[in-house]
């Protein structure tokens, strides 16, 4: 009964919570978040919630869909210190595909992983980090120890004290699937012509044989 007498105020429940402070239940105006969920960086930007007459810095940590509907049903809001550094997933932008000349050859790029965990402070926090794949060739790929990270940014992955172990491969030029398998058989009709001539040649070389036997008999 409350979801709809929200829906019907064009509201949708909230939870603040975070910051050693008790959560705390709100409302949120539904035009206002799908309004600010449709920016980049939405889920990466710092806002500023009135609560109570107070201002509190908080992050758009998750959110609930309907299933069916797809309308926002449910947000969780993180409370920031901006002095205090955060972990939160940040989207990788992989940019440079038009101007790669295997790509456009037809090579295949793969997509490991689409976000990277990092901390940092609120103040340094992209929306978004570039992944350059311009120069890329068959069998280049680009790792998380590859990436250029802005100033005061870290990668959680990496701050294990094994690093080669926790360092995922993020990005890989690879050649068409399709035309290996073409080249593949290409390869073994290949050979299995090369096998029928050779089967054919000593098929003549054995009726060649046959029929000197023959003369020599006569």
């Amino acid at each position: 009964m409350r979801a709809r007498r929200l829906r019907r105020e064009e509201k949708v429940p909230a939870i603040v919570y975070g910051a050693g402070k008790d959560p705390s239940a709100i409302t949120l105006n539904i035009h206002e978040i799908t309004h600010l969920l449709e920016k980049d960086g939405a889920f990466t930007s710092v806002l500023d919630l009135a609560i109570d007459k107070k201002t509190e810095s908080v992050i758009i940590k998750d959110l609930q869909r309907h299933p069916a509907k797809n309308c926002i049903t449910h947000v969780d809001l993180l409370r920031i210190n901006m002095k205090q550094t955060i972990t939160t997933n940040i989207p990788l932008n992989f940019i440079g595909e038009d101007d790669n000349e295997a790509m456009r050859l037809g090579a295949i790029l793969n997509q490991f992983i689409n976000t990277v965990e990092v901390s940092c402070l609120p103040a340094d926090m992209p929306n978004g980090i570039d992944v350059d794949i311009s120069g890329l060739e068959i069998g280049d790929h680009i790792s998380l120890t590859g990436l250029s990270l802005p100033e005061g940014v870290i990668l959680t992955a990496l701050t294990h004290d094994d690093i080669e172990a926790h360092d995922q491969s993020v990005v890989a030029v690879q050649e068409p699937k399709l035309m290996a398998e073409e080249i593949e058989e290409e390869i073994v009709e290949t050979e299995g012509e090369e096998g029928e001539e050779g089967e054919d040649s000593a098929e003549d070389d054995e009726k060649e044989q046959g029929g000197d036997s023959d003369s020599e008999k006569s």
